[in-house]
């Protein structure tokens, strides 16, 4: 499953990491915090194609352990423009295991950027993390 150079250069990341913070404000704007994952999900991949960006939700991510494909019901959480992986949170305090674990899906896609988002926060700019592999 690789995916590196997919989408072209730093810029074009740049520039679709920059609109994926701008749906994730105006989400949080129209929400606030206290809702499920799932709710924030949903509205991020509407938000996201309204924009026309390119995205998917719930991308299967399976393992490649000695050259043997394994699906072990990995889930990316969003896919956007099969450049940048957005991980969605919903809780009080992000574990830092989620970071390595963003950082991991990174790694098994051969992806550059992902984001963490976590959407149960006053306010959002405090709850956007950017994660880059390499």
């Amino acid at each position: 499953m690789k995916h590196r150079g997919t989408e072209g250069s730093h810029l074009d990341q740049f520039r679709i990491t920059e609109a994926i913070v701008g749906a994730a404000i105006e989400v949080h704007r129209q929400l606030g915090p206290g809702l499920l994952e799932s709710a924030y999900q949903r509205c991020m991949l509407e938000e996201l194609r309204s924009r026309g960006l390119r995205t998917e939700a719930e991308v299967p991510l399976p393992l490649i352990y000695k050259n043997v494909r394994l699906d072990c019901g990995y889930r990316l959480d969003l896919v956007v423009a099969h450049a940048v992986i957005i991980e969605l949170k919903a809780l009080e305090k992000v574990p830092t295991v989620a970071f390595a674990q963003l950082l991991s899906y990174l790694r098994l896609t051969d992806r550059r950027v992902g984001l963490l988002i976590n959407f149960h926060v006053s306010s959002i700019r405090n709850g956007i993390r950017r994660v880059v592999n390499g």
